[in-house]
């Protein structure tokens, strides 16, 4: 091959990798080609191609995984490359030799790879060949159900089940005795069904601190290979990764090699070309054990890209032309530390369910938080305006920073979180500024339970400060005069009164308090707001909590304004996103339900009589019968939403009167899904 095979690349792709693929290639000449669905017609990575096809409905099956409507995009624009980003088709070994018949470079690496790596059962078998450890496990082609709870048996629990015929934590699970081996096996494989169209399940042993260590690999059809180091990628929710981190802390340079070596071992075995990341789990010992080898582009190659200043996207489209890689394993450094954040609309207080709706702003503002640019990058595939659909997976950017240590990269993610301001659908970001701000993560104390290890401090029920209380009240009350339209003082809800001071009682509470209707908030969570000014800014006089406090607060750039309590200047990002105000600065993010004293719900708390969606879906089993008596908290059904199940439960001891809705039914947000009938 060479460098004129093609000029023209088709990202079989969507959102936030379709955009960052097309930037590196048109960066080196090539013209782009978006495909697109229904649903995506008027997306981020259509509008910044050169040119975009529509491959069908909203859903992937008919549209982003559909074969051969991809491979006639590429005929009709005259592409001659397509390069698959992650998820979707990119490890589809059949896509692959369906390019291969048309004609059409794949940039990835060849199917017998995919399909050697694919299964996971034989993979690890090719692994053994290659001197690659292994987790001990079962990986037989015998699925029986009592040969499988056997297997685990004899392993010895907690074992983890994973399905054999995918990744990204679908049809996978933790599995801590017998007693629930038989319904954790049923739910991996209607995951696994869902996702991958495979039912087979592995079973390997769970190790109970271990951290995730990946290597990112490459090779090239010449017969050479590298590694391009490490990245900690062991703060996971669900199997999926939330942070990562390159280099990997603590890690030796011994055990950098030894590792390194393993993983262009595995990929060689294979006869491996292109972009690939080999999966281990890193045993507190300094053992390590193969655990997958993902043939394509990872999410979190950015870090890679940042410590050693390579472009991993131009390595891959070289080594589709036909190039040499281009560089030797001794040319290839490390140079400080860097972090990735993975961005997502869902919401962490609701079990992470996944958030639709339009973004009413997205941006990032790097100048007000001092960040050098150079240092902080923003993969997304979405702009203000763009809407999150139910259709696809709910990442919306990664953030990516850097610095000269790991303490200096650190603590640029901070205030990198703190400067996002994302606007119109719930998001994962305070919950990242918990993670990265929380003393273990810190220092580094690290394996794949970390979230459930620190469960209680990061989802540990808040307890605001005054400052925070008082911020909250004059955001809220900054955009109530705001929206009062008359001049008209009899027309003013702002506390206007003759004669007398302005004067206002806030009661403030956490959002889902108000929703689950609880009792008012107590005295700390009422501000008294007393004042004479000319403009909105103040100055202001709160009491809260006995404490009265002189106040400001003064709008800057954007959603950026500037408190002042006592002569005290705080800048901080801060809005009102209906009831709800939203402030944030590099210490965290503070959310708070606004509302006047005389509009608090005293009324009593009662169990619900219905249950509804929470997001759009599909319903995949109805546990109980209607009529049978049920306790608090005890599943009642399961819903499926991108790819992940959510399990309904009971609000209070009871039953179910009726469902609405039976197994295979599509759901949409805020339907009715059954009526609950509580005791009484």
């Amino acid at each position: 091959m060479s460098l004129n095979t093609f000029d023209t690349l088709l990202v079989a792709n969507r959102g936030e990798i379709a955009c960052r693929v097309m930037r590196t290639a048109r960066a080196m000449g090539l013209r782009t080609v978006a495909v697109y669905s229904d649903a995506d017609a008027n997306a981020r990575h259509v509008r910044e191609a050169d040119e975009a096809i529509r491959l069908g409905p909203a859903a992937a099956r008919e549209s982003y995984l559909k074969v051969e409507a991809v491979v006639e995009a590429a005929r009709r624009s005259g592409a001659g490359a397509i390069h698959p980003g992650y998820g979707f088709l990119s490890e589809n070994g059949a896509f692959v030799e369906a390019l291969d018949q048309a004609g059409i470079v794949f940039v990835g690496p060849p199917a017998s790879a995919i399909a050697a790596m694919g299964d996971k059962s034989a993979a690890k078998a090719r692994m053994a060949h290659a001197g690659v450890p292994l987790v001990p496990g079962y990986h037989g082609d015998d699925q029986d159900d009592a040969l499988l709870k056997a297997e685990a048996d004899k392993i010895g629990y907690p074992v983890l089940l994973k399905a054999s015929a995918g990744g990204g934590g679908k049809g996978m699970r933790v599995v801590e005795s017998a007693a629930g081996f038989q319904a954790a096996l049923e739910g991996c494989r209607r995951e696994s069904q869902a996702a991958f169209g495979d039912q087979r399940m592995l079973i390997e042993k769970y190790l109970t601190q271990p951290r995730h260590v990946e290597v990112q690999v490459f090779c090239d059809s010449h017969g050479n290979g590298v590694y391009l180091f490490e990245r900690d990628c062991s703060v996971q929710r669900r199997h999926q990764k939330v942070l990562e981190e390159a280099p990997a802390p603590g890690m030796s340079e011994s055990l950098r090699r030894e590792m390194g070596e393993a993983a262009v071992r595995a990929a060689k075995e294979i006869g491996y070309m292109g972009a690939g990341t080999v999966e281990f789990l890193l045993d507190a010992d300094g053992s390590f054990f193969f655990m997958e080898m993902n043939t394509r582009l990872q999410v979190e190659h950015p870090v890679t890209e940042m410590i050693t200043g390579q472009d991993l996207v131009e390595w891959q489209l070289r080594v589709a032309m036909g190039e040499r890689l281009p560089l030797a394993q001794d040319e290839l450094t490390i140079t400080g530390h860097s972090f990735e954040a993975r961005l997502y609309a869902e919401d962490p207080e609701q079990d992470f369910l996944p958030a639709t709706g339009t973004l009413t702003r997205f941006a990032m503002d790097l100048e007000g938080a001092g960040l050098d640019p150079a240092r902080v990058r923003l993969d997304s595939g979405v702009e203000t305006g763009d809407a999150v659909s139910m259709h696809y997976d709910p990442m919306l950017a990664k953030l990516i920073v850097f610095g000269d240590d790991r303490a200096q990269a650190l603590a640029t993610l901070n205030r990198a979180l703190a400067a996002l301001d994302v606007q119109g659908v719930v998001t994962n970001r305070a919950f990242l500024q918990r993670l990265a701000t929380h003393p273990a993560f810190r220092d580094a104390d690290l394996d794949t339970r970390f979230i459930e290890k620190h469960e209680e401090t990061l989802f540990a029920p808040r307890r605001y400060s005054v400052e925070e209380y008082a911020g909250a009240a004059l955001v809220g009350l900054n955009q109530l005069s705001r929206e009062c339209e008359s001049d008209s003082p009899w027309d003013r809800h702002d506390g206007f009164r003759v004669n007398a001071p302005h004067t206002i009682r806030i009661a403030l509470c956490p959002p889902t308090q108000n929703q689950a209707h609880t009792q008012s908030p107590d005295a700390e969570g009422v501000v008294v707001v007393e004042g004479t000014r000319e403009d909105n800014a103040g100055p202001w006089h709160l009491t809260i909590g006995g404490e009265t406090l002189t106040a400001r607060l003064d709008p800057l750039a954007g959603d950026a304004v500037a408190m002042t309590l006592d002569g005290h200047r705080r800048r901080l990002q801060a809005r009102r996103d209906g009831n709800v105000v939203v402030m944030v600065d590099p210490r965290g993010e503070t959310r708070l339900f606004w509302r006047r004293i005389d509009a608090i719900d005293h009324g009593h708390h009662e169990a619900e009589s219905t249950l509804t969606a929470p997001m759009h879906g599909t319903v995949v089993a109805l546990l109980v019968e209607p009529g049978v008596q049920v306790e608090k908290g005890m599943p009642l059904m399961v819903m499926e939403a991108m790819k992940m199940e959510h399990t309904m439960s009971a609000p209070a001891d009871g039953h179910v009167a009726s469902f609405h809705f039976q197994a295979g039914d599509t759901v949409g947000q805020g339907d009715v899904l059954l009526e609950f009938a509580p005791d009484e």
